[in-house]
């Protein structure tokens, strides 16, 4: 569920574009945020309920013990944002006088009431499908343009600008789609997932946990769905922990970090190279930006799951 960032990117890139900041900091402000905040969330339902409930811990369990990692990785990733965007921030031009057509006149009003109200459903339409979502994005942007005077051809034809941009976009997901569904459908997946796991039998309980980071992070390039992955690993992780004696909640814990943390910079991840394309980024730049920070959010959840077997966290 990463793929609704991407209808906000241009509005993003507006906002920063007018402070003088790259487009990198709005990838980093939007997907880059979101990609963490996803990661460290006590209550994602597509990824940590998924999980829990795969693990038979209750749903939300542990929620205090995550909020606090989850306010240091975002202070963490929002420091690091506003250095590398004081870094390369460039002066905007400002007029000595203010346009009077810039000034939001009733119809804009209209416009912006309608998008709030849109995204305001989309908690609810997230657990219908992505179809009912699209499709309240269609009849916003219809009534948008009604609203702004607009006739039927010009808003058509906004239509297709719109798609004719998101185009390359759309290709990307389908193409990192496209090497889960082999692996998938080849019955390669398991073999790959047991493989990973198996060598951690017959290491300690710390060095385990954070053995199940590193093995979840390289599952997730050939399986970029969160919630795909959670039912995949959590069946053989379970029996192991149990073995180790590492608590279930922590099992989870390496889940999260190392499969949520691993959107960041995985390419298969469609919805990611999708968001960048739309950014007008370029992968390799971003890479450069965030693996320093990747690594940083990594050894803080390293840092939680020693913590949380410290606890015994439940």
């Amino acid at each position: 569920m990463q793929e609704e960032i991407i209808p906000l990117i241009p509005v993003v890139l507006i906002v920063t574009t007018r402070l003088g900041f790259t487009p990198l900091v709005a990838m980093s402000i939007s997907a880059g945020a979101a990609f963490v905040g996803s990661a460290f969330s006590p209550i994602n339902p597509f990824q940590v309920l998924i999980a829990q409930d795969a693990a038979g811990v209750t749903a939300v369990s542990g929620w205090p013990f995550r909020v606090v990692f989850l306010l240091i990785a975002l202070v963490f990733w929002i420091g690091m944002t506003m250095r590398y965007a004081i870094r390369t921030r460039v002066a905007p031009e400002i007029g000595s006088t203010e346009d009077p057509e810039d000034a939001l006149g009733w119809r804009d009003w209209v416009i912006l009431l309608m998008l709030l109200c849109t995204f305001a459903l989309m908690g609810y339409l997230a657990r219908i499908g992505f179809n009912h979502m699209s499709g309240a994005f269609f009849i916003m942007g219809v009534l948008a343009g009604a609203v702004s005077g607009m006739g039927p051809s010009r808003i058509a034809q906004a239509y297709v600008n719109g798609f004719r941009q998101m185009a390359y976009a759309a290709l990307l997901i389908g193409f990192a789609r496209t090497i889960y569904v082999v692996l998938l459908d080849g019955r390669i997946i398991d073999t790959i997932v047991y493989g990973m796991f198996q060598p951690l039998e017959s290491l300690p309980s710390l060095a385990s946990a954070l053995g199940m980071v590193v093995a979840q992070a390289a599952i997730h390039v050939p399986i970029p769905s969160v919630s795909s992955q959670a039912v995949l690993t959590m069946p053989v992780l379970i029996p192991l922990s149990d073995l180790l004696e590492i608590s279930r909640q922590v099992t989870v814990l390496a889940y999260q970090y190392g499969a949520g943390l691993c959107d960041l910079i995985t390419p298969t991840n469609g919805a990611l190279m999708a968001i960048l394309a739309a950014g007008g980024v370029r992968y390799e730049d971003w890479i450069k930006f965030t693996v320093p920070l990747y690594l940083g959010l990594i050894a803080l959840g390293g840092v939680a799951i020693a913590v949380g077997i410290s606890i015994n966290l439940q």
